[in-house]
């Protein structure tokens, strides 16, 4: 499809934002957020400081919960052990920092496979954290509304895509009838619900969690030895799973106004190949503004390269190599099938999205002193 003109070069500002470095903590309730995806264990310890929060303390381990999944539709034993290995310095953590208020959630990979339950019971029993199964729509509310910083003032028509593990979302949302100012905020407000829309607040158009992540759209095509052509039928395939997606279908009439706002592992890998870090800085990369040239110029990059340059190439990193290209599938399609050539990169997502709501329910975190991009 063709799209219209896109927006001006400075229609999204890069966005400047608060970093989540690590702290000393001081005086004030602790929240923390754990995500248990598909291939990673992450988690946020995290304190309220007005409309926004101090990390305090964070982990991530890549567990790959998910491997093998596809093809047995359970989670094996050794994947269970990596996962219950990472709970555990998990568990300590929040121990030494004494919280209390936490949200622990399991993703994609424990919504599909069939000993799920069998594995959160052998969670409690082995590091007696509370973790519990979110479905896809919760998943995607949080991931939208970590994103509400990053809103640009004068954008009427949002889509926020989160590329997980084992599955990707994304919500189309319309800000058309939203005062300007008001619109960082009534992204927050979607935290109750997509259904949950009031005059002059945000409409969800339509969302969907499409059952392909960077671990199983890898995994479906892992037999196809090309590198180059693997890249193709896995962008290709990705295509096809967004059929049913309302907005697909009207994407080539939309006008200016129109920001993609990418949270995940793949979007900020590509961020900082694309600035050249070889030590990832998240106060460079989290509310980049990113053209299609220029991703393209990236994944182009990641293809000469081949697996073993990929696999010794520092901006990747080794955890990271194996699930690039499937990832960057998913990213090439989004930005060739919608109209706009710019996204917003967001190193922000579900865990912040799990804190953000903690916070506003408690009465600790200001909302309306949210600001977006002017």
């Amino acid at each position: 499809m063709t799209p219209r003109r896109p927006a001006g070069a400075d229609a999204f500002p890069r966005k400047t934002v608060e970093p989540f470095a690590t702290r000393p903590a001081e005086d004030g309730p602790l929240y923390a957020a754990l995500d248990l995806g598909t291939n990673s264990c992450r988690m946020l310890i995290a304190r309220p400081a007005g409309s926004q929060f101090q990390v305090v303390d964070s982990f991530s381990k890549p567990v790959q919960l998910g491997q093998g999944l596809e093809a047995s539709g359970r989670l094996s034993r050794s994947s269970m052990a990596r996962t219950v290995h990472a709970l555990q310095v998990c568990r300590r953590k929040l121990e030494a920092h004494k919280v209390t208020r936490m949200r622990l959630v399991a993703t994609e990979a424990c919504r599909r496979a069939r000993n799920s339950r069998d594995f959160l019971r052998m969670i409690r029993r082995e590091t007696g954290l509370p973790v519990e199964i979110i479905d896809a729509e919760e998943e995607a509310r949080l991931a939208v509304i970590s994103c509400a910083p990053l809103v640009c003032l004068r954008t009427e028509q949002l889509l926020v895509v989160d590329i997980g593990g084992g599955s990707t979302e994304l919500v189309w949302i319309d800000l058309e009838d939203v005062e300007p100012k008001e619109r960082p905020r009534a992204i927050m407000q979607l935290g109750n619900g997509f259904r949950d829309s009031r005059p002059g607040g945000a409409r969800v158009v339509d969302w969907i969690s499409v059952p392909l992540g960077v671990a199983t759209l890898r995994d479906q095509f892992e037999d196809v030895e090309d590198d180059q052509g693997r890249f193709a039928l896995m962008s290709w395939h990705f295509e096809e799973m967004l059929a049913d997606f309302a907005p697909y279908s009207l994407a080539s009439t939309m006008e200016d106004g129109f920001q993609i706002i990418g949270t995940s592992g793949t979007v900020t890998t590509v961020a900082a190949s694309h600035l050249g870090l070889r030590r990832y800085d998240r106060t460079k990369v989290d509310g980049l503004i990113m053209t299609s040239a220029q991703i393209d110029r990236v994944i182009r990059d990641y293809l000469s390269l081949g697996p073993d340059g990929r696999r010794a190439d520092p901006r990747i990193g080794r955890e990271r190599h194996a699930l690039i290209m499937s990832g960057a599938a998913i990213l090439q399609t989004l930005m060739r099938v919608w109209p706009t050539t710019r996204l917003s990169v967001a190193d922000r997502g579900l865990r912040e999205g799990l804190l953000y709501a903690q916070m506003v329910k408690d009465g600790v975190l200001a909302p309306d002193g949210l600001n977006g991009v002017a």
